[in-house]
C-alpha cells in the first residue's frame, strides 16, 4: 500500500465508521497526510446520509426522518466530533482558569454543560433538518455541510497553535501542521462541490431554484470560513491554542451553521 493510499485510509479509519479493512501504522506524519482527504470523508458521510434520506422523507413524515436521517449522520461518524463538543463546553462555560478548563475537558466524564449543549445542537440539527425537508429541499444538498466543516478542521490544524502543545493525540499527532497540509485540502472540497453541482440537475432540485442552488455551493465555504474563525479566535484566547476536542467541536458547530445558512436561502431568498 503506498503512501497515498494508507493516508486516505487513515482518514476514514479515524473520522468514520466505515469498515476500512487496513493496517496502518499511525505515525505522526501519516495523520498529517491524512488530513488532505477529511473533505473526502465529509462527502462519504453526506453521501450515505443523502441515499438514507431520500428513502425516509419518501417513506416517512418529516419529523421522524429528520430524526432518523441525523441518528445515522452521527452514527457515521462514531459520535467522534459530538464528543468534542460535549467535552469543549464542559470546559469553556465553566468560567475557569485555562488550566483547569483544559483539565476539565481531559475528563472522559460529560458534565451538565456538555449535556445541554449536546442536547440543544441535537435540537437544532433536527430541527433545520425537518425545515429543509418541509421546505422542499433536495437531500443531495446535505453533501455540501460535512465537506466544507471537516476542511475547515484542517485549516485549524494548520491556522491555530496547540494548546497543549505536544501532549494528548492532536498535539502528538498534528503538531506541526503547515497551511501547505490546509491548501492541500482545498482543491478537493471544491471538487467535491463541483461535482455535487453537476450533479444536481440529474437528481432532481424539488422547489430549489438554480439560483438558491448556486448561491449555496458560493455561500457555504465562505460561512464555513467565517464561523469557524470566529470561533476558533474565541477558543483560542479564552485556551491559549486549540485541541482535538475543539477540531470536534468546530466540526459540530460549522455544520450546523451550513444546515442553518441552508434554510435561509431555501425560505427567505
Amino acid at each position: 500500500m503506498n503512501k497515498g493510499t494508507q493516508a486516505l485510509a487513515a482518514a476514514f479509519q479515524f473520522l468514520s465508521r466505515f469498515p476500512v479493512k487496513a493496517q496502518l501504522d499511525y505515525t505522526p506524519e501519516l495523520f498529517r497526510q491524512s488530513t488532505r482527504f477529511y473533505p473526502l470523508v465529509g462527502a462519504a458521510i453526506g453521501a450515505v446520509v443523502w441515499c438514507f434520506a431520500a428513502a425516509a422523507s419518501y417513506l416517512l413524515p418529516p419529523l421522524p426522518a429528520a430524526v432518523l436521517i441525523l441518528a445515522l449522520w452521527v452514527a457515521l461518524t462514531g459520535g467522534l466530533h459530538l464528543d468534542g463538543w460535549m467535552d469543549t463546553a464542559d470546559g469553556l462555560l465553566s468560567y475557569r482558569s485555562r488550566e483547569q478548563m483544559l483539565e476539565i475537558m481531559k475528563d472522559s466524564r460529560v458534565g451538565a454543560m456538555g449535556v445541554l449543549a449536546c442536547v440543544l445542537l441535537l435540537l437544532l440539527k433536527t430541527s433545520l433538518i425537518y425545515s429543509l425537508l418541509t421546505g422542499g429541499w433536495p437531500p443531495l444538498m446535505i453533501l455540501l455541510p460535512p465537506v466544507w466543516s471537516r476542511w475547515f478542521m484542517v485549516h485549524a490544524m494548520a491556522s491555530w497553535p496547540m494548546a497543549r502543545g505536544k501532549e494528548g493525540l492532536a498535539g502528538k499527532n498534528f503538531n506541526g501542521m503547515e497551511k501547505r497540509h490546509s491548501l492541500l485540502a482545498v482543491p478537493g472540497a471544491a471538487l467535491l462541490t463541483g461535482i455535487i453541482a453537476a450533479l444536481f440537475p440529474l437528481c432532481g432540485i424539488g422547489d430549489f431554484t438554480f439560483l438558491q442552488a448556486g448561491l449555496s455551493w458560493l455561500m457555504l465555504p465562505v460561512a464555513a470560513w467565517a464561523a469557524g474563525t470566529w470561533a476558533a479566535r474565541r477558543m483560542t484566547r479564552k485556551l491559549g491554542g486549540l485541541t482535538g476536542d475543539t477540531y470536534g467541536a468546530l466540526n459540530e458547530g460549522i455544520e450546523t451553521v451550513l444546515l442553518l445558512v441552508l434554510v435561509i436561502i431555501q425560505y427567505r431568498l
